[in-house]
């Protein structure tokens, strides 16, 4: 009796010595793993940092989910020490993410758009961008959809689906921008001097750039005017009213040269 209560006491011993060497090594798992996990956060971070190019939005991100994915490979390890079959942890993981997945498609895919825009930044917060008809100034970037003010004070909530499938139109991306104003002279007009006032105008303006020098052409000859295209170019902010201002003063120009600006004009004859 007194044996097999010596083994007894031995076996009980050995299991709960056992169980301290996993319990042990767990937490020395868990103390080095939630150690690296933030010391890899904290590189990724950095190393996002120097890279320009990717948003801010996006950074710590990308640096939370290399967090998780080490926690999350801890944490498996720390299951196996105490006998659990990882396969089958990582088999019903698996197929619950396949499920979740399937289920959330198509918000899945917006999220995809999103992270596509954050690393390729076709526009920033701020910009004005069209893209397809959805236009208007950039105010929030998010990862499923992306928040837009039009010209008229609409505030318009696109997903990133619909904007990473179109053709995308910043016109604040870069610097310079150029102005096309297209007026009409008659055909009894002067057609050099008509260039000459024209050309005169855009070089007046302390808005139009001199490189690219200002220039206008003759492009078409209408049924009833002579049509010519000033062309030059304008700092981005300067564009809109340097457009409608070429249009008003070209005209006042033309006028006080004696040259006209024609009305359209259609002849009908009636055949009996």
């Amino acid at each position: 009796m007194n044996f097999l209560s010596v083994r007894g006491l031995e076996s009980v011993y050995a299991l709960l010595l056992s169980y301290s060497v996993n319990v042990l090594s767990a937490v020395i798992i868990l103390i080095v793993g939630w150690t690296l996990a933030s010391w890899m956060r904290r590189s990724t971070l950095r190393a996002l940092e120097r890279i320009h190019r990717i948003d801010d939005t996006l950074k710590p991100i990308a640096a939370n989910f290399v967090r998780y994915a080490i926690l999350a490979l801890v944490g498996i390890v720390v299951l196996s020490q105490f006998g659990v079959q990882t396969a089958s942890i990582i088999a019903v993981i698996g197929a619950a993410s396949l499920a979740i997945g399937l289920a959330v498609q198509g918000t899945l895919s917006h999220v995809a758009s999103g992270v596509i825009i954050l690393f390729l930044r076709p526009f920033g917060v701020g910009d004005s961008i069209d893209a397809e008809n959805i236009a208007g100034k950039v105010k929030e970037i998010g990862l499923f959809a992306t928040e837009l003010q039009t010209e008229d004070g609409v505030y318009v909530m696109v997903p990133n689906g619909l904007l990473i499938g179109r053709a995308i139109k910043n016109y604040s991306r870069l610097p310079n921008r150029r102005v096309d104003v297209t007026v009409g002279v008659s055909y009894r007009d002067n057609i050099e001097r008509a260039l000459k006032v024209a050309l005169s105008v855009m070089k007046a303006d302390p808005r139009v750039l001199s490189a690219p020098s200002p220039e206008v052409m003759v492009i078409g000859l209408a049924d009833s005017a002579v049509r010519l295209n000033l062309r030059c170019w304008a700092r981005r902010d300067d564009y809109w009213s340097l457009y409608c201002d070429l249009h008003k003063v070209i005209k006042l120009k033309l006028e006080d040269e004696g040259l006209s600006i024609p009305p359209p004009q259609r002849e009908v004859r009636l055949v009996q």
